[in-house]
């Protein structure tokens, strides 16, 4: 199955101020962000695109990813024919540190009220574990 959602871990070692689109300027600290998203067309080519410094900038990541001093530390997958991004998001914000930076980053299209699908952490968090998600609560699907 090549369909899914997924987390990045990104490590920013210094302070950024980004554009993100028309989002808007943000103060991006140095740490930690893991980014979800869901990928139902193409998972392994999503985290191939994101990977790639040279594209279109179209979705909030991108904006981010551009940046010289971003870095993808991690990706994990989640297979699935559901978007799973908003369960993984919540887990996320809900782990000690967590906090959001850029509202609505990622999250526009979101309808489970989302704040956002990037969240912030001063230091390395853990990604949720793949066999978690059975215990996360399902929640809208985006």
């Amino acid at each position: 199955m090549d369909c899914g959602a997924y987390c990045l871990l990104i490590r920013f070692r210094r302070r950024q101020r980004l554009r993100v689109g028309r989002l808007g300027v943000f103060d991006f600290p140095a740490g930690f962000y893991v980014y979800c998203g869901s990928a139902l067309g193409g998972l392994a080519a999503r985290l191939r695109r994101h990977v790639r410094k040279a594209k279109r900038l179209h979705w909030h990541i991108d904006y981010l990813l551009a940046s010289p001093a971003a870095e993808i530390v991690e990706t994990r997958t989640y297979p699935s024919e559901r978007r799973l991004e908003c369960v993984l998001a919540r887990a996320v914000l809900a782990a000690p540190g967590a906090r959001v930076v850029a509202p609505g980053f990622g999250s526009s299209d979101c309808r489970a009220g989302c704040p956002a699908h990037l969240i912030y952490f001063p230091r390395r968090p853990a990604l949720p574990a793949r066999d978690g998600l059975k215990g996360l609560p399902d929640g809208p699907a985006d």
